[in-house]
């Protein structure tokens, strides 16, 4: 593939052009059906009475969506006891409900939520218990972010998919829209009727350290049929769906959750680049969309976050797109948000900018204290908030939880959750998204019997909730059992000179040298452990297992491959490509540009080589 040079303006049209003419994801996008359909008038005017029927403190309470620590909605272990009273001032879940009526509680496995499947879904029906057993029984919006990938917080024996950048590169709607459908089916069956996904940014800038590998990839149009089949595929599994984070997050070099980043774009590249996976989202029936703590001045020239900017969620979102469904916020507790602003004054701004859902507060009382005394001091109109209620109510009632008790049967999860089929089926659409980028003198497949001794070394990020261990260990058991004799040996992310030169005894004897590497920059010292082992004369394959861009930056391979992602269901995948029992299918859903010169393009976006 020839280098070409163009300006980035250039790169960016070439980006979509180059994918609408290898992507059968670049149609145009049609909408499909849902089966959370819209409700019936009768039903909304019964919600419009319960509202009536509700304090201000219910009322106010319905727009948070709060973090708790447990394993229990009731009878958490002390230490999360401790945690939920120094950070919440409640011991656990049912007094979180009981004091604050919020109207959801998003799971994180760090918060000990989602130990397994039982637990989880246990833990769900107590929450909804709670949720009923107040004065005015309301259920709850229970809701985690499960993007799969490299985001993921439910993991085994729960079913583990690839991510979103992975299924760009299967260009296979059917894929995504199935991977989401079975992620929805195992969530509903634990309980959790909302999942943050899928993500709807056009991941353009290679820098981008906060999305990279959760976009579909860099042209708007493919992106937008992938974000319209997964909303589909979640929606159809009974699943409330977000499509995130608008107006679009994927042009950046600033992480929100530690700084506001700055969109560049201008008015005109915002329509073409950032609004299609919205715009396509919205035709799907999109039950949410989560804002973005980024400053958008085309959109908004106060340089408000668009989370606090009427211009962007009002103007914008609401009137110039036609969205009238439930908005989130992002997390309030990023830096992002709080930059500007107190965190009293975040959650009222967000709501007069137009925000239904204020997620996971740093300090619930300041801010559901600071809501309140809006509303009693009229800068809040108690009308402005019942309308946020209404929407939220709406999506309760259109998810079923007004039906029964809202509790999920516990009997379903085993024939529902990590079943067989689905674990097959994950394995299959990897299958189809490993792509192959180098393969010099056709080194792959390997041959068992000319290179069966293999020695696998690189990275071992800290694992996703879909993984068994080190992608190092994956993998090199991956291959062992596919017939080869493979060692595995961890050099990290930022390998010393001993590792490296450990990695480099270690190839000595082997047949060839497998290396996972993991977003490597100008100064990693990953390039310095790949150019020792290449100097070993040994034939040397990289696997990158996070942004495919790591091959602009590394020379002397004699192949190499994209896997998206370290979780076990792509770097298994990843190992039977090499073993040649696959054949790589996948292709870049993104551009990867020259490390020494980022205006031209070294594979473009449909590169994807293939034996």
């Amino acid at each position: 593939m020839h280098d070409r040079t163009i300006s980035r303006r250039a790169l960016l049209t070439a980006t979509a052009v180059a994918a609408a003419a290898v992507a059968t994801s670049a149609a145009p996008v049609v909408a499909a059906p849902t089966h959370l359909a819209p409700l019936a008038p009768h039903r909304r005017d019964r919600l419009r009475r319960l509202i009536s029927r509700m304090s201000l403190e219910q009322k106010v309470g319905q727009l948070f969506v709060m973090r708790v620590y447990g394993h229990s909605a009731t009878a958490p272990d002390q230490a999360d006891i401790d945690a939920n009273l120094a950070e919440i001032g409640v011991r656990t879940a049912a007094e979180l409900i009981s004091t604050y009526h919020v109207g959801g509680i998003i799971y994180f496995a760090w918060a000990h939520n989602t130990r397994d499947p039982r637990q989880i879904a246990e833990l769900s029906n107590g929450i909804q218990k709670a949720g009923l057993a107040q004065d005015t029984p309301v259920p709850l919006l229970i809701s985690t972010d499960q993007e799969h990938g490299i985001v993921a917080r439910v993991g085994k024996p729960a079913t583990l998919l690839p991510g979103a950048m992975a299924l760009g590169a299967s260009r296979s709607r059917a894929d995504a829209r199935e991977a989401a459908r079975i992620a929805g089916v195992e969530l509903a069956a634990m309980g959790i009727n909302q999942n943050y996904a899928p993500d709807a940014d056009v991941n353009v800038n290679p820098a981008n350290p906060v999305i990279g590998v959760r976009s579909f990839g860099a042209d708007p149009q493919a992106v937008a049929g992938m974000v319209a089949a997964q909303v589909t595929g979640y929606q159809n599994a009974g699943i409330a769906t977000a499509a995130k984070h608008f107006p679009g997050h994927g042009d950046t070099k600033d992480d929100s959750h530690y700084a506001l980043p700055t969109i560049h774009h201008t008015r005109e590249q915002w329509g073409e680049l950032d609004a299609p996976p919205f715009r396509a989202a919205i035709a799907a029936g999109v039950t949410s969309i989560m804002t973005a703590h980024i400053v958008v001045p085309a959109l908004d020239p106060s340089e408000d976050p668009a989370t606090l900017s009427r211009p962007i969620v009002t103007g914008v979102l609401r009137e110039e797109l036609g969205y009238d469904g439930v908005v989130i916020t992002d997390a309030l507790g990023m830096e992002g948000v709080r930059q500007k602003y107190g965190d009293d004054r975040v959650p009222v701004l967000a709501l007069k900018a137009g925000v239904d859902q204020l997620l996971n507060p740093p300090n619930l009382r300041i801010a559901w204290n600071a809501v309140l005394a809006a509303v009693k001091s009229g800068e809040i109109s108690q009308a402005r908030v019942e309308e946020s209620v209404l929407r939220i109510l709406e999506l309760k009632e259109r998810l079923g939880l007004f039906s029964g008790d809202a509790a999920v049967p516990l009997r379903n999860l085993d024939r529902t959750v990590g079943t067989r089929a689905h674990l097959a089926t994950a394995d299959r659409i990897a299958e189809r998204t490993t792509t192959l980028l180098v393969n010099e003198n056709r080194l792959l497949p390997l041959n068992r019997r000319k290179q069966r001794n293999l020695l696998v070394v690189g990275a071992d990020p800290a694992s996703p909730s879909g993984t068994t261990g080190p992608p190092t260990t994956v993998l090199a058991t991956a291959l062992t059992e596919l017939g080869f004799t493979a060692t595995a040996l961890s050099t990290g992310t930022a390998p010393s000179a001993a590792q490296i030169e450990a990695a480099v005894a270690g190839a000595r004897g082997k047949d060839t040298v497998i290396v996972a590497t993991y977003n490597v920059s100008a100064t990693s010292s990953q390039r310095t452990l790949v150019d020792a082992l290449t100097a070993t004369g040994v034939p040397v394959v990289t696997v990158a297992i996070r942004n495919p861009y790591d091959i602009a930056r590394l020379s002397g391979v004699r192949a190499s491959l994209a896997a998206y992602s370290w979780t076990d269901v792509e770097v298994r995948a990843a190992a039977r490509v090499i073993a040649g029992r696959v054949r790589p299918r996948g292709v870049l859903p993104v551009p990867v540009q020259r490390a020494d010169d980022p205006t031209r393009v070294l594979y473009p976006i449909g590169h994807g080589l293939a034996y």
